[in-house]
């Protein structure tokens, strides 16, 4: 059986496809004239399950969503505490680029914005770490996220710092309150280096995916980052990660997240799975325009809202049973995307024999909209590769039968 998630996520693009809001970055050549139609969606679950379409494979530089990994990096290194010391974790309710300092401390209010990230960028590999040292502690941590050796643009980098007074205002600014020991320039050039390392959309998703599972690579299974700052950093994502745009999107779409200029964006589902979109067209907040809209249609048709009630951790196949030619496939618990996802992957890779197969769902509690869609339609799917196929609802938790094509499951009385 082939698995629709990639069909579903292709049907997502192109009913975002025709939205042509926002403009393109214009702070350098690179940005503004790349190509405005890209397009591209990725999930990674937890398991490292990959499904994309569209453009996932492209690469652009990563720009503003290395913020979080370099905030979890120096979480790993320094511990909380120390780098609450210099950075807070405040939303600022302005742009990313403002000149935003807590009026108290001087502290930059937050990781996400370009103050907090420069100051958060100094700590990595010590005090008295030069730039190459410190980029090359960053490039190695994105990764070993990503499951693959990442580049940095170097075309890219130089034009964004002969562009860069704004982030030299800040970075002396800094300076000046004792907040960051590196000259200024040294300070922009090593930020502006994180920021341009170049990622695909796939990478991204894992990379997401590793902060949702707690910090364990879900390719590699590598233990790249601890729990505790897996929580603080998607914590900090959800309050600050859409700058002066976050309250809003915590009320609607209820993902912690992470954007970036060259039109990516991210997010990240505790314990379930990582999200990635491209659309370089941004909207006034500097968010992708297609890419929160797109997020907006996964939370909805997923139940992806970090408020919902639907996060559940029961694994949604009980057992795969064969007598003679038929075979009895027993869900359990509650069926969400997650839930879905991994009874569609198991039952693709599972050698399933016989000729009649019963989806027995006696033992669901309940479906919500999209784990529903999902396993409806791997069934319909599997009768169409010539399986004889039924399912056991004794109470009637499935609702629905009507097929995506229009036809109807049948059902069976007993088992």
């Amino acid at each position: 059986m082939k698995t629709p998630i990639p069909d579903y996520l292709a049907t997502i693009l192109d009913q975002v496809r025709d939205q042509d809001g926002g403009r393109m970055a214009d702070t350098v050549d690179e940005l503004r004239d790349a190509p405005p139609e890209r397009l591209a969606l990725a999930l990674c679950t937890a398991d490292g399950h990959i499904y994309d379409a569209g453009d996932a494979g492209e690469e652009y530089t990563i720009q503003s969503i290395s913020k979080p990994f370099v905030y979890a990096l120096a979480l790993q290194e320094l511990g909380p505490d120390a780098v609450a010391d210099v950075v807070g974790v405040e939303p600022s309710g302005e742009a990313f680029n403002e000149l935003s300092l807590d009026e108290n401390n001087n502290r930059p209010v937050n990781p996400m914005i370009n103050a907090g990230a420069i100051v958060v960028n100094q700590l990595i590999n010590g005090a008295g770490s030069d730039v190459d040292e410190r980029v090359e502690k960053i490039r190695d941590l994105f990764s070993r996220l990503a499951g693959r050796e990442l580049v940095i643009d170097e075309q890219l980098c130089r034009s964004e710092l002969a562009g860069a007074d704004r982030n030299l205002a800040i970075a002396h600014l800094l300076r000046s309150h004792g907040i960051i020991r590196d000259d200024a320039h040294s300070a922009v050039l090593s930020y502006t280096r994180q920021c341009s390392i170049l990622v695909t959309t796939r990478d991204l998703a894992v990379m997401s995916a590793t902060l949702a599972s707690g910090g364990v690579q879900p390719l590699t299974g590598e233990k790249i980052l601890h729990p505790e700052v897996c929580r603080l950093t998607m914590a900090v994502m959800s309050s600050a990660g859409m700058y002066d745009g976050a309250g809003r999107w915590m009320a609607d779409v209820g993902i912690p997240a992470k954007s970036g200029v060259s039109g990516g964006l991210i997010g990240a589902l505790p314990g379930q799975l990582g999200i990635a979109t491209l659309s370089p067209r941004l909207d006034t907040q500097g968010n992708s325009y297609r890419g929160v809209r797109i997020f907006g249609k996964l939370s909805r048709d997923m139940g992806l809202h970090l408020m919902s009630a639907d996060h559940h951790a029961v694994p949604g196949v009980r057992s795969v049973t064969r007598d003679g030619d038929s075979t009895v496939i027993r869900l359990q618990g509650t069926i969400n995307f997650t839930a879905a996802e991994s009874i569609l992957h198991e039952l693709a890779s599972h050698n399933l024999g016989g000729e009649e197969l019963v989806l027995d769902v006696s033992r669901v509690t309940s479906f919500n909209r999209m784990g529903r869609r999902m396993v409806k339609e791997g069934l319909r799917r599997l009768r169409e590769s010539g399986f004889i196929c039924a399912i056991y609802d004794p109470e009637d938790v499935v609702g629905d039968l009507e097929f995506a094509d229009g036809t109807y499951a049948d059902t069976v009385n007993e088992l």
